[in-house]
């Protein structure tokens, strides 16, 4: 285990010694949204004196800046007796310094003021590693009004993802249209470089490791894991009705697959009757595809000796995970959590998969595919498209 801590002020510059007595330090760093980090020391009083409001703290493991960025809060505990006898415990808290860009609004003409503002949005329609790079940039970068530019930062160079995308933003925070123009094909952070005493605003291709990288009880690298699947809403759309006698035009659109799983469930769908076909067969499948199954993966894997962050896999890496003998799917790293002890070492776990339930995640084409396999049942009615 080797952790370093320091405390730099606001223009990055190293205000004290290493704080090498640090009792314990528990830091997480996420995908495409701000880590945050704490530690617990002795406070002495040369650690006291570098503490404050406008200084920052950066954590390295291994040689690599895990986290850096501002402080948020700290604590001194002290007591006549106890573990929080003679100077006491100090319990000091930051943020990741994306939290700074996150944070900015969205300008509609982030050239102009607010009071100047003349137009509803800022658009951009093309490629989404140099659309995250202009919104920064435009907002909180060197190229933002003098006042609203993060201190020291600057902008990595694109890495040359070309995927493409369009969004439209006009005020809110910057974090939400930067992760609509993200996707699933970019990752975005900040670093710091501390030679230059800067702090790096990165994107990163959101890659598949999922056949190098794998998660399991069996493989003893998984901890915990949740596998919820809830019933669909519906799996047969009965789309128009609306208007009298010819105009009165009703199509069914079916999902053949959840139907045989789960059973029949009708919605209806209401529309124009004398709308083309092909727009009602369009809303129901629409609508099959908003009420369909819900899945909900949430996993938490240990690093191992052979397979650590960011060794062997990155946030946002696309890596697999044993749900049964034989299953395996794939989803995203979406945080990694440090945690490290002065007296028991280190533990850095993974958690692959969100809380949030979803009904079309790219890893349930594994799972209806074996559906499918087991329930060849020959229907003529037309599955939804999805």
């Amino acid at each position: 285990m080797a952790i370093t801590l320091l405390v730099t002020d606001r223009d990055l510059t190293v205000v004290g010694d290493p704080i090498a007595c640090w009792e314990t330090v528990d830091a997480t760093v996420r995908l495409n949204a701000a880590g945050s980090a704490q530690f617990t020391t002795p406070a002495h009083p040369w650690i006291r004196e570098q503490i404050d409001a406008a200084h920052r703290v950066v954590l390295i493991r291994d040689r690599r800046v895990f986290i850096a960025g501002p402080i948020e809060e700290y604590q001194i505990e002290q007591s006549d007796d106890g573990e929080n006898s003679g100077d006491g415990k100090l319990t000091v808290t930051w943020t990741d310094d994306l939290a700074l860009v996150l944070r900015r609004q969205a300008y509609p003409n982030p050239a102009l003021t607010p009071e100047e503002q003349t137009t509803d949005y800022w658009e951009w329609d093309g490629n989404r590693e140099l659309g995250l790079h202009a919104l920064v940039d435009a907002n909180a970068g060197p190229g933002a009004r003098p006042e609203r530019q993060v201190p020291h930062l600057v902008l990595d160079s694109p890495t040359g993802i070309t995927a493409t995308g369009k969004v439209s933003s006009g005020w809110e925070l910057l974090g939400e249209p930067m992760n609509r123009l993200a996707g699933d094909d970019v990752g975005f952070r900040t670093t710091q470089d501390m030679a230059a005493k800067r702090i790096l605003f990165q994107t990163f291709p959101l890659v598949d490791k999922s056949d190098k990288v794998r998660f399991g009880f069996g493989l003893g690298n998984l901890r915990y894991l949740s596998f919820k699947r809830e019933a669909p809403r519906a799996t047969t759309a009965i789309v128009g009705g609306q208007g009298e006698g010819a105009d009165r035009y009703v199509i069914e659109r079916t999902n053949a697959v959840a139907e045989a799983m789960w059973g029949r469930r009708e919605v209806l769908v209401s529309r124009n009757g004398s709308d083309p076909v092909e727009e009602l067969e369009t809303a129901g499948d629409e609508q099959l595809r908003d009420d369909g199954e819900t899945y909900q993966l949430q996993t938490s894997a240990w690093d191992t000796p052979d397979q650590r962050y960011p060794e062997h896999y990155d946030i946002g890496t696309r890596v697999s995970v044993a749900l049964g003998p034989n299953l395996q799917v794939s989803e995203r790293v979406q945080l990694v959590h440090l945690q490290a002890w002065a007296t028991a070492g280190e533990l850095a776990s993974a958690m692959v998969g969100t809380q949030e339930e979803s009904n079309d995640p790219l890893w349930l084409r594994r799972v209806r595919a074996l559906e499918r396999e087991v329930s060849r049942l020959g229907r003529t009615t037309r599955p939804a498209s999805g």
